[in-house]
């Protein structure tokens, strides 16, 4: 009776641990230029369908998604600004204390490409610790039309220390590796620093698949 009740108190703390475990949080911001589809990714990481209809971002809409990452609960709170020239000063007041940028250009708009060098000079200046930079060539369903080759954006890519994805919106191709790569660079990040960020609150179920919240 002795070891039941032993056993069966192992159970039940295990349970209680499951139940208080908290999940990291991390702030993952978009940037780049117009129309190079930064709201299209996050809504396709959703599960949203694709739509050609997805209105500029006026000033940045918010989205939290959690995942699993290993054996690790992760809560995103993502923040996807405007690319508009007329909001620019606006968005490093989304930057503050983000755990990383995804850096998003056009494959068939060589100026957005271009303009990643301002970006994440942008974003080094105003992140003032150690964040994650992933580098992201979109819409590559247009091959025919692209201007920025996958080489290209490599090069930008590893001479910034920055992980390097091409996606399509449309197809999804690269959305998903690029979210869960990111996700596990943010982990360890957050997991290596001294301040080890958790929400304040339950969650036993997390799948692996991510829920979108709240999209604005």
């Amino acid at each position: 009776l002795k070891k039941l009740v032993t056993e069966g108190s192992i159970i039940a703390c295990s349970i209680i641990d499951v139940a208080m475990k908290k999940p990291f949080v991390a702030k993952l911001v978009l940037v780049g230029s117009t129309g190079v589809g930064k709201t299209s990714i996050v809504l396709r990481h959703s599960g949203s369908d694709f739509s050609t209809q997805v209105s500029s971002t006026i000033g940045a809409s918010f989205c939290r998604t959690e995942m699993k990452v290993d054996d690790t609960d992760l809560l995103i709170q993502i923040w996807d600004t405007a690319g508009q020239e007329r909001f620019r000063a606006m968005a490093p007041m989304y930057y503050r204390n983000a755990d990383a940028a995804l850096v998003v250009y056009d494959v068939t708009n060589r100026r957005s490409f271009e303009s990643l060098r301002s970006w994440i000079d942008e974003l080094k200046l105003n992140i003032d610790k150690p964040f994650v930079i992933c580098v992201v060539g979109n819409k590559v369903d247009l091959a025919e039309l692209r201007e920025v080759s996958t080489e290209q954006g490599k090069q930008l890519a590893d001479s910034n220390g920055a992980l390097f994805f091409e996606t399509s919106a449309l197809t999804c191709a690269g959305v998903e590796d690029m979210f869960k790569t990111t996700a596990k660079r943010m982990c360890d990040l957050i997991a290596g620093s001294a301040d080890c960020r958790t929400e304040s609150h339950v969650n036993l179920h997390l799948n692996s698949k991510s829920k979108l919240f709240g999209c604005c």
